[in-house]
């Protein structure tokens, strides 16, 4: 959110603003974006009747649909339907009251405007004032006329680079190329090997189907914690039949575990519930697996001394999990090192391939002993790490909580 709100207008031509893009159309994705960058009000200028508007209508957020522009009194954010960014990138262009631009350099349709602008020449299809007239307004119904107008507007404004995906969609491959790219750039920082290379490619298969549908992202991160708890009560059978279908349900978890944040993000629907939703339940998951390898593990060779691992496994994964939340905090508004990515990706469930593999090899005992040991390592290391932070922190006046 910028310090202070700006007024935004959309100049929406119908056919594009219905194109679909990731389940959503242009337009809905637009208003969603400008309102998350800190546009209020939004004016949307559309000749036709307005494409659907789930998510806009979802967020209660506010709009105003205009048949003609009005004159702008403060500086405003004007855009087109053609553009499709991300809202972080669109807050720089407004801090810097500048236009934004691709990686590439080419420009696109958005943009800080002055009351001054909107007065001049360049703006009489916007605003339906100058000698042109009306004629001037009916013209501007024609998505050519309406980019042109803003381009017009936008000359010798300062120019910023976006960061994430930004792209002007005109017609139905545009909007497929901006679909692909926009799944492409769904990462997460927790993102291990095994997430990027396996388990989120094959859950965006999915991610793909349930967009189109009613299912929530939290739904999917239960059904993913439903999964791994099945995959636990396998593990405590201590049988070599047993354990392999444990493995592969912990594999499943871990992939539809990936799910739910591919849906969240790629149709606005993040919730603070699903975010703390998901951490929650992944703890719950390990903690339910070590405590169920420890139990078949009692059956087997280690006897009781699989309960002392066990029990070490859990300590030192409740103590990791409470070091993650402090580092969660502490550098939420830090550029994280390259160490402190590592932490991060750290806590995925990247062992999941390894609990799998030593499933079938029937020594699903020797990750008893790695995790016990493990986990605790995870912990010690990930506060070394926390602590250069710490001291910014105290020599800023700024308590850790």
């Amino acid at each position: 959110m910028t310090d202070r709100s700006i007024p935004a207008l959309i100049l929406c031509d119908p056919q594009i603003g219905a194109l679909q893009v990731g389940a959503l159309s242009m337009l809905d994705r637009l208003i969603v974006t400008l309102h998350r960058a800190g546009c209020r009000p939004i004016r949307v200028l559309c000749p036709g009747e307005l494409p659907a508007l789930k998510r806009t209508r979802a967020w209660g957020i506010q709009f105003e649909a205009l048949l003609h522009a009005q004159p702008a009194t403060e500086p405003t954010l004007v855009a087109t339907c053609e553009l499709l960014a991300q809202p972080g990138d669109v807050r720089k262009a407004i801090q810097g009251k500048a236009r934004l631009a691709t990686r590439e350099s080419d420009l696109l349709p958005v943009g800080v405007v002055t009351p001054d602008t909107f007065s001049q020449s360049a703006a009489p299809s916007l605003t339906g004032r100058g000698g042109a007239g009306q004629g001037s307004v009916e013209s501007a119904n024609s998505l050519s006329a309406r980019s042109e107008s803003v381009d017009r507007l936008l000359q010798g404004c300062a120019r910023v680079s976006a960061e994430g995906v930004a792209i002007r969609v005109c017609d139905v491959a545009g909007a497929r190329r901006a679909e692909r790219l926009l799944w492409d750039s769904l990462v997460s920082d927790t993102d291990g090997m095994v997430d990027v290379y396996f388990n989120r490619p094959l859950g965006r298969c999915l991610s793909k189907i349930l967009i189109h549908t009613p299912v929530t992202p939290n739904q999917i991160s239960l059904i993913s914690v439903a999964i791994g708890l099945v995959a636990a009560y396998q593990f405590a059978h201590g049988e070599y039949k047993a354990s392999i279908l444990g493995g592969v349900l912990f594999q499943i978890s871990a992939i539809v575990d990936c799910i739910d944040g591919d849906i969240a993000r790629m149709v606005f629907k993040e919730s603070w519930i699903g975010k703390w939703l998901d951490i929650v339940g992944d703890q719950v998951v390990h903690v339910a697996v070590f405590i169920a390898i420890a139990a078949g593990g009692s059956k087997g060779a280690l006897g009781s001394n699989a309960w002392l691992l066990g029990a070490s496994a859990v300590v030192g994964a409740l103590v990791s999990f409470l070091v993650v939340l402090r580092g969660m905090r502490l550098l939420k508004d830090q550029a994280r090192t390259r160490w402190q990515r590592r932490i991060d990706q750290a806590t995925s469930r990247d062992f999941s391939v390894l609990v799998l593999a030593l499933a079938c090899f029937d020594k699903l005992h020797w990750f008893l002993w790695m995790a016990a040991v493990g986990v605790h390592v995870f912990w010690m290391t990930a506060l070394m790490v926390q602590m250069p932070a710490c001291r910014r922190g105290a020599g800023e006046g700024i308590s850790p909580q």
